[in-house]
């Protein structure tokens, strides 16, 4: 058998279209191209909500009540040659006046100390010198009075026990528990602030919308019935308790509409 080898033209032949084969090959799997970058879109600016028309106003409220309670300051005084002499005297005229006052019927929980003292008592002489002559010893108390109609029958009691040794300073009259008093106060100070937001909603031709903010300042209680300096050699002094006021103010944030 005789093999027969293709020409050298055959063979060249056969090289160039392989190679036309391959090139198209290569040509088809070549890498793709890039892909073109996302579109940048412009950022959206977020609709500001237009913020609400609001107005500020001011309430105050009073409340008034007949007090229940008189508060009496009393006290007693010693002058003496030592110091040890005025206050076993001022400690005398205080067991006597704090006997007077169990008799008439003040309970122990509502007699307190307030202030103890003790000082010396200075004379000028004809030299200008000043020398101790004396001392002087005293004690005051705060007495509540619950039941008002026996207020002035302690304090004429007071006087008659303690003679020249005591001292009557002043009676208060309050209200044993002003809560009730205040959550009235407090009623009247929001209704005012209502009322004066209303009318500048009507004013400005709006409506009164939600309550916004509202606060409230520190209540008062202006001018308690007092009657300081009491001096009196009856066994019961006239008083006049009047009334108790509570005064409360609140400030208040509302939306117009």
């Amino acid at each position: 058998m005789t093999i027969r080898r293709p020409s050298a033209a055959a063979r060249t032949a056969r090289l160039l279209a392989a190679t036309a084969v391959l090139g198209g090959l290569l040509a088809g799997t070549s890498a793709p191209a890039l892909a073109a970058p996302p579109e940048r879109t412009a950022p959206r600016t977020a609709a500001r909500a237009e913020a609400p028309a609001t107005v500020s106003v001011s309430g105050s409220g009073r409340a008034a009540a007949a007090p229940d309670l008189a508060i009496v300051a009393v006290g007693v005084e010693a002058s003496r040659r030592t110091a040890k002499e005025a206050m076993a005297a001022q400690s005398t005229a205080a067991k006597s006046l704090l006997d007077v006052l169990r008799v008439q019927g003040v309970a122990e929980r509502d007699i307190r100390t307030d202030s103890l003292s003790l000082s010396p008592v200075y004379t000028q002489n004809t030299a200008g010198e000043s020398k101790v002559t004396a001392y002087q010893a005293g004690q005051s108390f705060s007495v509540k009075v619950r039941d008002l109609d026996r207020t002035g029958q302690v304090i004429g009691a007071v006087n008659d026990t303690a003679g020249d040794a005591g001292r009557v300073n002043g009676v208060v009259f309050d209200v044993a528990d002003p809560s009730a008093l205040r959550v009235k106060a407090r009623e009247a100070a929001y209704r005012d602030a209502y009322d004066k937001a209303a009318q500048h909603a009507r004013l400005s031709g709006h409506r009164l919308g939600r309550l916004v903010s509202l606060s409230e300042g520190e209540s008062v209680r202006p001018g308690p019935g007092a009657a300081p300096g009491i001096s009196a050699d009856e066994a019961s002094v006239p008083l006049a308790p009047g009334e108790i006021e509570e005064q409360v103010t609140v400030s208040a944030v509302f939306e117009l509409l």
